[in-house]
């Protein structure tokens, strides 16, 4: 009888959330000096905390280093982690880390940025053509009388900026806006080159009427673009030029409300690192997950920053 008392007891014990099966969760972003993946770190963190019984382990290159970041995947294989979440640097060699990742039996989600022909499950994050056609749907709207613009992009290899690029041009075609030559540069998420690129096109093209970031880059370097803002103020007051950014980290949003961009287009990092765990945990789970999981824009001017920023 006693017997029979313990093993009770034992398998009651196993069905308390004590004895639940823990996950290991692994987020690979792109760079982590990037202070947009800050914040998706910072909801995968909250919501592993939440559940319980998930581990949120994140760590990617310092860099935009797509090698390195795919010898870190290859690490977590290594490691036997119990899934990926993963923003694809660039796609081919994403691709190869991915697939080795399935082979080895860990399920794949993505964020941020895809890699749609890989074995990934699933994909959470925004659709970057409409973040693109927003971007310049913006730019139309507070400047209908066009003018020489240009765009600063990150990395040349990664898919969703490319289609950032693309929802901005189609956004101006048929407008009175031109695009310059050697439109987009390419930053490589590097945020001080990416003031030093947008000083550049100024120089070179002293009429450029709008400078559009596809990446909240030279707004990560906040005191280099504020210098670069001071530099052209006489023509931004005048309507001369226009700085249409994206994302809305909060310190672009207090920039914005400084008067040091026009407008903002962002995207929800924190939702992308939530959804993240819920993901992999359902994948772990045996459910059926939705491929694609949009995150959704939010649209900031000067009228409704300060509702943003509380």
């Amino acid at each position: 009888m006693r017997k029979l008392l313990l093993a009770g007891m034992a398998v009651a014990m196993m069905a308390t959330p004590a004895f639940a099966q823990t996950y290991k969760f692994a987020v690979v972003p792109k760079a982590m000096n990037n202070p947009f993946f800050d914040v998706a770190r910072d909801g995968c963190l909250k919501r592993a905390k939440e559940l319980g019984n998930v581990e949120c382990i994140y760590k990617g290159p310092i860099e935009h280093e797509p090698a390195t970041q795919a010898q870190i995947i290859q690490d977590f294989i290594t490691q036997k982690v119990d899934g990926l979440a993963i923003s694809v640097a660039d796609v081919a060699a994403m691709t190869k880390s991915i697939d080795a990742a399935a082979a080895a039996g860990i399920p794949v989600i993505t964020f941020d940025a895809d890699a749609p022909g890989s074995k990934r499950i699933a994909y959470i994050g925004t659709n970057n053509k409409d973040f693109g056609l927003a971007l310049g749907k913006q730019l139309l709207q507070l400047r209908p009388e066009g003018g020489k613009y240009a765009v600063v992009s990150g990395g040349p290899g990664a898919k969703n900026l490319a289609e950032r690029v693309d929802g901005v041009r189609e956004a101006l075609k048929g407008s009175k806006w031109v695009e310059v030559a050697g439109s987009p540069t390419f930053c490589n998420d590097d945020s001080a080159l990416a003031v030093q690129q947008m000083a550049d096109l100024r120089t070179a093209t002293p009429d450029l009427a709008a400078i559009v970031p596809v990446g909240g880059w030279p707004m990560f370097a906040p005191e280099g673009y504020k210098a670069f803002v001071n530099k052209n103020k006489k023509d931004i007051d005048a309507g001369k030029f226009t700085l249409v950014v994206a994302d809305t980290l909060k310190m672009q949003l207090e920039l914005l409300r400084d008067g040091y961009s026009n407008a903002l287009t962002g995207q929800r990092p924190f939702e992308m690192g939530e959804k993240s765990m819920d993901t992999l945990l359902a994948i772990k789970k045996g459910q059926k997950v939705p491929e694609i999981i949009y995150t959704g824009l939010d649209l900031v001017t000067k009228d409704n920053v300060a509702k943003m920023l509380k």
